[in-house]
């Protein structure tokens, strides 16, 4: 019963950095955010993936920047993985159970990781 327990601890914190994640994006702008819920897909790499993109890549580093200093700032959240910022056209950010995927807007169509993963539950949120 223990175990139950935690994993939903887990999954409760993960809803919520998702929802600070996607207020963070929001704050500057991100386009077309989307959370992937992958918590009933068993191959999944985390419970959640969050996307948006930037118009630029300056907007892209923009996003990225102010979501990881809101979190570490904030919140006292570090992430477990950074990579991407060299060249600003996807920027991928894991947090464990949640991972962020910042895309320039090519870059988002040419991997098209929403249809990767067609299987999870999927929520739109306006910028």
């Amino acid at each position: 019963m223990t175990i139950t327990k935690n994993v939903k601890q887990n999954e409760l914190q993960s809803e919520q950095l998702c929802r600070l994640i996607i207020n963070s994006i929001q704050e500057t702008k991100g386009n077309e955010i989307v959370q992937l819920d992958l918590r009933e897909i068993p191959e999944a790499p985390a419970n959640f993936f969050i996307i948006c993109n930037g118009q630029s890549t300056t907007q892209v580093k923009a996003i990225a920047n102010n979501l990881l200093k809101t979190l570490k700032d904030d919140h006292g959240v570090f992430p477990n993985h950074l990579e991407g910022q060299a060249t600003s056209q996807w920027i991928l950010i894991d947090f464990f159970d949640v991972v962020v995927h910042i895309f320039y807007p090519d870059a988002r169509e040419f991997y098209d990781i929403e249809n990767l993963w067609g299987d999870a539950e999927k929520a739109s949120f306006s910028n």
